[in-house]
């Protein structure tokens, strides 16, 4: 699949979509049988969308949740009475962020940042990573964050979803011979967008992790439309799924997006009252527990104590969260 056919698949109507998408399960099924899938669910209101699609037509299919306990109380009750078997990761997310670091700015720039703060480098690399080079400057850390390689008294890196997310996940697939159905979708990020034709399309089976992404062309808007249409029941965080006849478009009332609610990525891009303002608001013993804490390692390394100590991160970064 090119670039082309992922905008021309984009812009299909809803109902050809959800067809679409349930021919791209049953070629799952007819290359692993449903015995050799499972479909990975958050709780979120992606991941439900799919539990809905693929429990109706292929109910023996299990949907398994990874319980990271840092998620929104709604999301994680979502996610247990969606799944049929739930799995945990090895650490949990103050030890990840104490081992590896705090996820902040952008996936790409915190693996920057952690190269350029604990690998030995060759003078070329670390030049690409800092400046670009004559292929172009992705992957460098951008100018904006470069004051934090000698004012950061934290760790900063990309590592909380793989430890977290991924390798529980990888675990689940080796010890059961299952592959993942997932809700991962091509419109979410320019890396998604890349993955996604790198594979081929929703099905990618000739690969060292084969899995089945079967709403990869689907958009945001056609999630909200799939649930208000189908007056699908999802975590009550979202609040209610609605169409604005003023922006032609479908919206939620409560928050937009979910995830881990430790995650930074992303947060300096927001507009308005960012997730940890509202958080503040919708949360408070949440919010409590990501900002207070905190203390100095015997390195000197800010990590988790008694809280995730995020209120000393964001004032580091200059991100507003009172």
């Amino acid at each position: 699949m090119n670039i082309q056919e992922l905008k021309m698949a984009q812009a299909l109507p809803l109902e050809l979509k959800v067809a679409k998408t349930e021919k791209r399960i049953d070629e799952a099924v007819y290359q692993f049988t449903t015995d050799g899938l499972y479909t990975s669910i958050s709780g979120g209101k992606d991941s439900s969308v799919l539990h809905h699609i693929v429990k109706n037509k292929y109910p023996k299919i299990p949907s398994v949740f990874c319980n990271t306990t840092l998620e929104y109380r709604e999301v994680i009750d979502k996610a247990k009475e969606l799944a049929d078997k739930i799995i945990r990761p090895d650490m949990n997310y103050a030890q990840t962020i104490t081992h590896y670091g705090y996820p902040c700015i952008s996936k790409s720039q915190a693996m920057a940042f952690r190269k350029l703060t604990t690998q030995n480098l060759s003078p070329a690399y670390r030049n690409k990573l800092l400046h670009g080079d004559e292929k172009g400057k992705a992957g460098k850390l951008s100018d904006k964050w470069h004051y934090l390689l000698t004012t950061a008294d934290f760790k900063i890196s990309e590592k909380c979803c793989d430890v977290m997310k991924k390798r529980p996940f990888k675990k689940y697939n080796k010890k059961t011979g299952r592959i993942p159905i997932t809700g991962v979708m091509a419109d979410e990020s320019q890396n998604r967008q890349i993955r996604y034709l790198n594979n081929g399309g929703c099905n990618a089976f000739n690969c060292s992790e084969p899995k089945s992404n079967p709403l990869g062309f689907w958009t945001e808007q056609d999630i909200l439309q799939y649930i208000y249409e189908c007056k699908l029941d999802i975590a009550e965080v979202y609040g209610e799924v609605i169409y604005d006849n003023d922006e032609k478009k479908f919206k939620t009332t409560g928050e937009k997006r979910t995830g881990c609610v430790g995650c930074i990525f992303g947060c300096h891009m927001e507009k308005g009252k960012n997730r940890f303002q509202r958080m503040k608001e919708s949360h408070p013993e949440m919010y409590d527990y990501c900002m207070r804490g905190g203390t100095y390692n015997d390195e000197g390394i800010w990590i988790p104590e008694k809280g995730l100590g995020m209120a000393h991160v964001l004032d580091k970064l200059n991100i507003e969260y009172k």
